[in-house]
Parts: structure tokens; sequence; C-alpha cells
């Protein structure tokens, strides 16, 4: 019993690892230059601190049209917004 209570906490362990590396799942020609999203997200009114690659997606860091700062994730083919943390 204790070899199959560890065997399926080792394999949710890997499972839950491998789902957070593929947060984005874009094949790497597929991307649009992270220039195009600095200006896209800046013509909606967002002031862009840095944009750099995290867990196969674009990861902004900006103020955004609300004024709030905001920890952002972004499809890199789409530009569609994955995932968004405004801080306080």
């Amino acid at each position: 019993m204790r070899k199959i209570i560890i065997a399926l906490s080792l394999a949710a362990g890997f499972s839950g690892t491998a789902f957070a590396a593929e947060k984005c799942n874009v094949a790497m020609a597929d991307w649009q230059p992270r220039e195009a999203l600095q200006a896209k997200l800046e013509g909606e009114g967002w002031k862009v601190r840095s944009i750099k690659t995290e867990d196969g997606c674009y990861e902004a860091y900006a103020i955004n049209g609300e004024g709030k700062k905001v920890e952002a994730y972004f499809n890199p083919q789409t530009f569609q917004s994955i995932d968004m943390k405004i801080e306080d």
C-alpha cells in the first residue's frame, strides 16, 4: 500500500511540473516579436516596463491603462491574455 501511495504522489508531482512548464504551448516559429506585443499594449494605454519569456509565454511587467501595476502573461502567437496578477 505504501508503494502505491508513493508512486501516485510522484506521478502527481511530475505531472504538475510538466503542466506548469506548458502554460503557453506555441512553436517558436509561430511567435510574434515582443516589440509587437509592446506596441499593442502601449496602444491600449499601458506603460510597459519589461517583457520577457516565461513558461513558453510572454510575461509583461507594466502599468495597465487603469494605472495599476500588473504582471501579465500573453500567448506569443495571438497576444491573448493568459493570466494577470494585479499588484497592490
